[in-house]
């Protein structure tokens, strides 16, 4: 479901290829892989959207889980690559100001610099 690799020493989490939905089928196992990793102190982490068109309550719900869990645990969360669709929501539900978000994986990589 979540592919995890390493650039240096942040860790990013992109979803398979054929996963376009972030919603209630898959949203616990994603919030359990992204809290794993969250609960280390000074974990950085970003979970890269790029190919999910979708996102439903459940799978808002599991990223503003890895937001607590980051924050609890002195670690850092990032979020990249959400459709235009999705990033409305976000938008719609203020979360934007939540999130620390990027419009592509490259300048979210640099942020940590």
């Amino acid at each position: 479901m979540l592919i995890i690799n390493k650039n240096k020493d942040i860790l990013i989490a992109s979803f398979e290829n054929n996963i376009n939905k972030f919603n209630i089928l898959i949203s616990e196992d994603v919030k359990k892989e992204l809290n794993k990793h969250l609960v280390s102190t000074g974990t950085k982490l970003i979970l890269n959207l790029n190919g999910v068109e979708f996102i439903d309550s459940s799978g808002f719900g599991s990223l503003v889980s890895a937001y607590k869990t980051s924050k609890l645990n002195n670690s850092f969360f990032k979020i990249c690559n959400i459709s235009d669709e999705t990033m409305e929501l976000v938008q719609i539900t203020k979360l934007d100001k939540i999130f620390d978000i990027y419009d592509n994986l490259d300048n979210c990589i640099k942020s940590f610099d």
